[in-house]
């Protein structure tokens, strides 16, 4: 038997904007960190990270949605920017054209994803100011850190995820509809 990871197919839109997304998160990645002691991603490491089941999107956030409802449409929109994937926005429900390329809302809509999930690990505040920023030895995002800084003169996703986190907090989530710019 082999020692890597297996081919994932999902069928369902849904539960693939859910896998992807959770795959793609944060804290899942600095999980992954700390699980990986070099550059080969093995199958037993790939079955001992923190996957969230399917039942934990179905739970409601602290602003009322469930989590499946804030994440999907935020996935969708990072996703469909293509005609070539007008199928896979139709199985969410979605018929309309695909979503304009705009850099700096997929970089909100994305940090607002870390958000969610920060959330739905049940993480702190302190937790994630500490994933997002740690002091070395134990720096997780630092070529992240160092890009930003040189391009935005900040650590500008650190600032988004803390800020779309602390919303969350609040019982508040940003309309999708009205953070266009």
């Amino acid at each position: 038997m082999s020692d890597r990871a297996p081919l994932i197919h999902i069928q369902d839109a849904e539960k693939a904007c859910l896998l992807v997304s959770n795959l793609n998160s944060l804290v899942l990645d600095f999980a992954a960190r700390t699980a990986v002691g070099g550059t080969d991603l093995s199958y037993f490491i790939i079955k001992q990270l923190p996957v969230l089941s399917p039942e934990a999107f179905l739970k409601e956030s602290k602003c009322g949605h469930k989590y499946v409802e804030l994440i999907v449409p935020r996935v969708l929109e990072l996703t469909y920017t293509a005609k070539d994937l007008e199928t896979f926005a139709n199985d969410l429900g979605y018929h309309g054209p695909p979503f304009k390329w705009d850099d700096h809302r997929r970089h909100r809509l994305r940090s607002e994803l870390d958000a969610i999930f920060a959330h739905m690990y049940h993480l702190e505040r302190v937790d994630l100011e500490w994933i997002l920023d740690a002091s070395p030895p134990s720096v997780s995002f630092s070529a992240l850190k160092k890009n930003e800084l040189k391009k935005f003169g900040e650590y500008r996703t650190r600032r988004y995820v803390l800020d779309a986190y602390d919303r969350l907090s609040r019982s508040e989530m940003p309309d999708l509809e009205a953070e266009s710019t």
